[in-house]
């Protein structure tokens, strides 16, 4: 396979740490990785008033074979109108054009579930990634009584996210809208059954963005995978992710036809920075999907191996807050010593 080269945002908050813990995983599963750093997110922002120059942009662009990126945004980091201007969504989801974001929600050994008998747990969300309600960002038109925000939707900007969720699937796909109030996710339900018919194998189902969130409480076993727009996936993930333990748990890569990057879905905490408390384990199975994507899916499979088997010998323990006992470095250490 040979040497892949990888950039690395170590990010704000408790981000350095969580990327480090990832890298002593990632060292002992394969040592076949070259490393560049990026510097990128909310402190960048504040130095040079930008948070993420476009030569680092480019650089993920054309000259890594994948990113991986700790969380990023500091809460007193903002632009004017009031939004965060730390964070890097909108300058790499949109600047690299990765469409799809993953978010695999599992409930992992050893790990308590909010829910009273979840029973298995298994799916992934795939997420528009360039359009949708978030389109708007940055964009948003009013004044101090009144603001309007666009959701976007476009023929292809469906029909490849939903093809990449139709490619992942094992036996059914779920779309999920409100197609009985936008007009925009009328389309977007008819560009998903226009792609369902090029996988006839593929079970599909259409379930409405409410019943949704109930039916992930209620039923989570009954998905595989599912499909939706881009604020959708961004709420109904974090559902998701607080029956299996919390956010801090789950990764997320967000993935184009050149380009992607992986990180964990929470934000970079910083007031648990430095006292270990923090969670690595989300950004560790991140490095795990970012071997997949480089075609090391062997690797990816001994990282998740090794986490689940940490976690169900107790030598991980996940506090019910979703913090870990002995924080970043002691977790890392412990599933270090079940890779095999």
């Amino acid at each position: 396979m040979g040497t892949h080269r990888i950039a690395l945002i170590r990010g704000d908050g408790i981000g350095p740490e969580l990327v480090d813990a990832a890298l002593t995983v990632l060292g002992t599963v394969t040592g076949e990785l070259d490393y560049v750093d990026v510097d990128a997110g909310a402190g960048t922002y504040r130095r040079t008033g930008v948070a993420c120059a476009p030569q680092d942009v480019e650089l993920m662009r054309t000259g890594v074979d994948a990113t991986l990126k700790g969380p990023v945004g500091l809460p007193d980091v903002r632009f004017p109108d009031g939004t965060e201007a730390g964070v890097l969504g909108g300058i790499l989801r949109t600047g690299l054009d990765l469409y799809a974001n993953v978010r695999p929600v599992l409930l992992l050994p050893g790990v308590s579930s909010a829910l009273a008998a979840p029973g298995p747990i298994d799916y992934t969300i795939v997420r528009e990634n360039t359009e949708g309600l978030y389109a708007s960002r940055g964009k948003g038109v009013g004044n101090r009584w009144a603001v309007s925000d666009t959701l976007l939707t476009t023929r292809e900007g469906t029909a490849r996210v939903c093809r990449h969720a139709f490619e992942r699937a094992r036996r059914k796909v779920t779309c999920v809208d409100k197609s009985n109030v936008l007009r925009s996710h009328a389309l977007f339900r008819e560009v998903f059954t226009e792609v369902a018919a090029d996988y006839p194998d593929i079970a599909t189902e259409f379930v409405y963005a409410d019943a949704a969130a109930q039916a992930l409480v209620l039923r989570p076993a009954d998905f595989d995978v599912l499909v939706m727009e881009n604020f959708l996936g961004d709420v109904l993930s974090d559902l998701g992710g607080a029956t299996v333990g919390g956010i801090s748990l789950c990764p997320a890569g967000n993935i184009g036809d050149h380009g992607a990057y992986f990180e964990p879905i929470h934000g970079s905490a910083p007031g648990l920075a430095d006292r270990g408390l923090a969670n690595p384990v989300g950004q560790i199975l991140a490095a795990a999907m970012m071997l997949d994507h480089l075609g090391r899916g062997a690797d990816g499979d001994r990282v998740r191996a090794a986490v689940a088997g940490a976690l169900a010998a107790g030598a991980v323990r996940i506090r019910p807050d979703g913090s870990a006992e002995g924080g970043p470095g002691a977790v890392a250490d412990a599933i270090v010593s079940f890779v095999d």
